[in-house]
């Protein structure tokens, strides 16, 4: 079948400086199979397919896979998906744009031209063991007394966020990818009066290989969640992508209501259909 298809940059304003999002529209019939044979094709860290909502509650529904599984949450496929599925079209039911994926129900907001997402709730939050935490410096060459903090901030996809003393130490990483254990988020801020507030990092390994996720929406709404309010003021700008050549810029707000928003820009690089 020929379908609508769209390559979407996410949490950033200017082309080519994000995070790519391969987004297939209508892709009700395709298999799982199928769906997973055209992520890995597309070589791109997710790719996700729109299909007609099971629940009421929701505007559409969304696959997310990466080039070797489906995840049940992601967030720059979160917000791609929804700028794709408006593009074409769509209409929410309510003032909000609701999403249906694999952790259930997420709500969208619109600020001008800005996305923002709820930030889901952690499957896994709370204090690392040490035995693991010597394994991720061990991981990221650096010290475990480098480490200032770190914690379980798992909203999906298996998130393990590491706080070190500041942005030049993240900026400053050469980890051994292939010894880290999972994925590993890291985070470290910059001196006040800077663009932004922190620099992160995103390290994403499995049994064969690991790469550097340019942006990541899931990592930065759990580090919100742990950090927001506290460390982190309620209100801030992340930047992620340096060191890879990207100028990833993810917004994260803290509504009156306590609720977690995580934003950025998105535009579409790439419109036209697939034979599916």
């Amino acid at each position: 079948m020929i379908r609508e298809f769209r390559q979407v940059d996410v949490f950033s304003a200017a082309p080519l400086l994000g995070n790519p999002l391969a987004v297939v529209h209508g892709a009700d019939g395709m298999s799982a199979e199928e769906m997973q044979r055209f992520a890995r094709w597309t070589n791109l860290s997710e790719t996700t397919f729109l299909l007609a909502p099971t629940d009421p509650a929701a505007d559409y529904r969304v696959r997310i896979f990466t080039t070797e599984e489906e995840l049940p949450f992601a967030g720059h496929p979160t917000l791609g998906s929804a700028h794709a599925w408006l593009e074409a079209g769509g209409v929410p039911a309510g003032e909000r744009v609701v999403q249906e994926c694999g952790v259930g129900l997420v709500r969208l907001r619109r600020d001008g031209g800005r996305l923002a997402f709820a930030a889901p709730d952690l499957i896994r939050s709370g204090p690392v063991e040490e035995q693991l935490a010597v394994r991720i410096a061990a991981g990221l060459r650096v010290d475990r007394a480098d480490i200032v903090d770190l914690a379980w901030a798992d909203n999906g996809p298996g998130w393990v966020a590491v706080r070190l003393a500041s942005a030049d130490a993240v900026l400053a990483l050469t980890p051994s990818l292939a010894d880290l254990p999972g994925k590993i988020g890291v985070v470290g801020p910059y001196p006040d009066g800077a663009e932004c507030a922190v620099e992160v990092r995103a390290f994403v390994t499995d049994e064969t290989s690991g790469t550097e996720d340019p942006v990541t929406g899931s990592l930065n709404a759990s580090l919100a969640q742990w950090l927001a309010g506290g460390v982190l003021p309620a209100s801030y700008v992340a930047a992620q992508g340096t060191v890879i050549g990207r100028r990833g810029r993810v917004h994260v707000d803290t509504d009156a209501d306590g609720a977690i928003w995580v934003g950025g820009d998105t535009l579409t690089t790439i419109r036209g259909t697939v034979a599916l």
